[in-house]
Parts: structure tokens; sequence; C-alpha cells
């Protein structure tokens, strides 16, 4: 989800809270529960996501003790681009779970 739609959904949950009801709405207890799409949930995604990242820094973290060692098959450009990569990764990581948490709170801060 890009930053634009996760914008536009806030802020439509903004509306939502300030008008204390959605016309049109059943109840909560008739609401169906979310299906699963592909037969994986967002849990697994975002375990598979994480695992990605973290084999990233692995592959990184090797090929910079390969060129260390002095391995002639591993040269100084790519370790700098597997320690970049591996950057990169993490950091993308670490704002998905900022705006993760921060629509948690705002979800949690709403009055029903």
């Amino acid at each position: 989800m890009s930053d634009m739609q996760i914008q536009n959904v806030l802020q439509q949950m903004r509306a939502l809270s300030q008008s204390g009801r959605v016309e049109g709405a059943e109840p909560v207890s008739k609401v169906e529960p979310a299906r699963e799409l592909d037969g994986e949930d967002f849990a697994d995604k975002m375990r598979d996501a994480i695992r990605s990242v973290n084999r990233i820094q692995k592959e990184a973290t090797t090929m910079q003790t390969q060129f260390e060692l002095g391995d002639a098959n591993v040269s100084l450009p790519q370790v700098m681009v597997a320690m970049n990569k591996s950057s990169v990764a993490f950091e993308a990581t670490n704002q998905v779970r900022n705006r993760l948490l921060s629509a948690y709170q705002e979800v949690m801060s709403m009055s029903v």
C-alpha cells in the first residue's frame, strides 16, 4: 500500500470516527470475518518479508567476511552493493513497522 493510499484510508477513518456512524452499515455482530486472499494472511506476508530481509543481511555479512579474508571471488564493489541492499531493506522494514504502529495507535484511539 503506498503512502498516498495509507493517508487516504486514515483520512476516511478520521471522518467516520467524527461522524460517529457509517450510513448503511450493519452492526458489528452481523459483519462476516474477512476472508484470506490466496490462502495467505497478513502475518504470513510479514513473516516472509522479515525473513527475506534477514536473508539479505546474512548474505551481506557473509560477503563482507569473505572479502576481509581475501577471497578473490568477492570484490569491494560487490560487498558495498550487498551492504547497501541490506541497509535499504532494513530501513524499509523499519518504515513499514512504524506505519503499522502508527495506524494501530490511531485505530485504538478512536471512540466507538
